[in-house]
């Protein structure tokens, strides 16, 4: 039984036959949002940024959403092992008193384990030799810029829903997309225009950096929205998965600045759902879109469904195991631990595709 499924775009697929899969030919690394799913990818990872990828070091574009914003600011770090390892200990040890805490509690909780995470790595982060780190979040606007009080953020995003599921090019009356990057970053193929929301460029800093990290995961409606980001629009901000769930975006411009270059994406499934409000929608989903071509030089790595089914609850870990589990810490933390230890299987399955490239496994995206 394979572990991990291989979906690449025409592009990638030719540079992975002539080549084989080289940390030289990895220029982007894209981390959805998704929440505990993220966890599984937590060996893969510490391989991918503590081994492989340092083997052929250059400059790297690092891009993410909610909990992989989180992923990719374990990678920066000066030890991305024990990174990603701190990272997935503190993120299943989430504890609360009660089944449905209140906004406030899970941002004093969330806040917590990010000031832990990060506390004393900041420079690492952010002045990290080759890896360029980009974090992806959302400003409101329109009924969303300021909302004085819950059920007026209720409204809003209800409003929001119902945009959406008319128009995704609609959405962008009411939310707007920032990215907080690296000021080193080049990653022109990110800052043109591309789809119909505004999109604003921030610079990551020593002094933004836990505020950008906790927008990027927060929440709309279950946790409280961020405000004064310094050096960022002022505003409301909200997680980035919002819009950009599955982080589609002009990848296949990159081929303007490295024509051979790939874009290497451990993704929950083959699947690229645009925003977070797109899950029910399967026409929406970037390779069946007009954007399809936007995949071209897109490798996307992920758990194969036999290896999901063998996982606790036969599922990856998600935001519903706080509800089954309730007030069982212990046992959504076990199973949590579980699911990360048999990532490990996927770490293996990519190390030896880079190690001998089985191309009868390549789909295409």
């Amino acid at each position: 039984m394979s572990a991990l499924t291989f979906h690449a775009g025409p592009r990638a697929l030719a540079q992975i036959r002539a080549h084989g899969l080289r940390a030289r030919d990895v220029a982007v690394i894209p981390a959805a949002a998704g929440g505990p799913k993220g966890l599984i990818f937590q060996k893969l990872d510490q391989y991918m940024f503590g081994e492989w990828l340092p083997s052929h070091p250059r400059e790297r574009t690092l891009i993410g959403s909610s909990i992989g914003a989180w992923r990719m600011a374990a990678a920066c770090q000066r030890d991305p092992v024990r990174a990603f390892e701190r990272l997935g200990s503190l993120y299943a040890s989430q504890r609360y008193t009660t089944t449905k805490p209140s906004p406030r509690q899970i941002n004093e909780v969330v806040q917590g384990f990010l000031h832990e995470f990060v506390s004393g790595h900041e420079d690492d982060i952010l002045a990290h030799p080759q890896h360029r780190l980009h974090l992806l979040a959302v400003r409101g606007k329109g009924a969303l810029a300021s909302p004085t009080h819950r059920r007026a953020e209720m409204r809003g995003f209800a409003a929001a829903a119902l945009t959406n599921f008319a128009s995704r090019a609609r959405l962008g009356g009411l939310l707007e997309r920032v990215v907080l990057a690296d000021p080193r970053a080049q990653a022109g193929w990110l800052r043109e225009a591309f789809d119909g929301f505004a999109t604003h460029f921030a610079t990551l800093t020593r002094s933004n950096l836990a505020s950008s990290l906790l927008a990027s995961g927060t929440l709309p409606l279950i946790m409280q929205p961020v405000t004064g980001i310094e050096g960022a629009p002022q505003g409301h901000y909200w997680d980035g998965g919002i819009i950009d769930y599955h982080l589609a975006l002009p990848y296949a411009r990159l081929e303007r600045e490295e024509p051979n270059a790939i874009v290497l994406y451990p993704h929950f499934n083959e699947h690229i759902v645009p925003g977070w409000l797109d899950k029910a929608m399967p026409w929406r989903r970037c390779a069946r879109g007009p954007n399809r071509g936007w995949l071209d030089n897109v490798l996307i790595v992920a758990p194969s469904p036999e290896f999901v089914k063998k996982l606790p609850r036969a599922k990856l870990p998600d935001r519903a195991d706080f509800k089954h589990f309730g007030l069982d810490h212990d046992a959504r933390i076990r199973a949590w631990g579980q699911a990360m230890g048999e990532g490990g299987r996927l770490r293996d399955e990519l190390a030896a595709f880079v190690e001998r490239p089985d191309l009868s496994r390549l789909r295409a995206v």
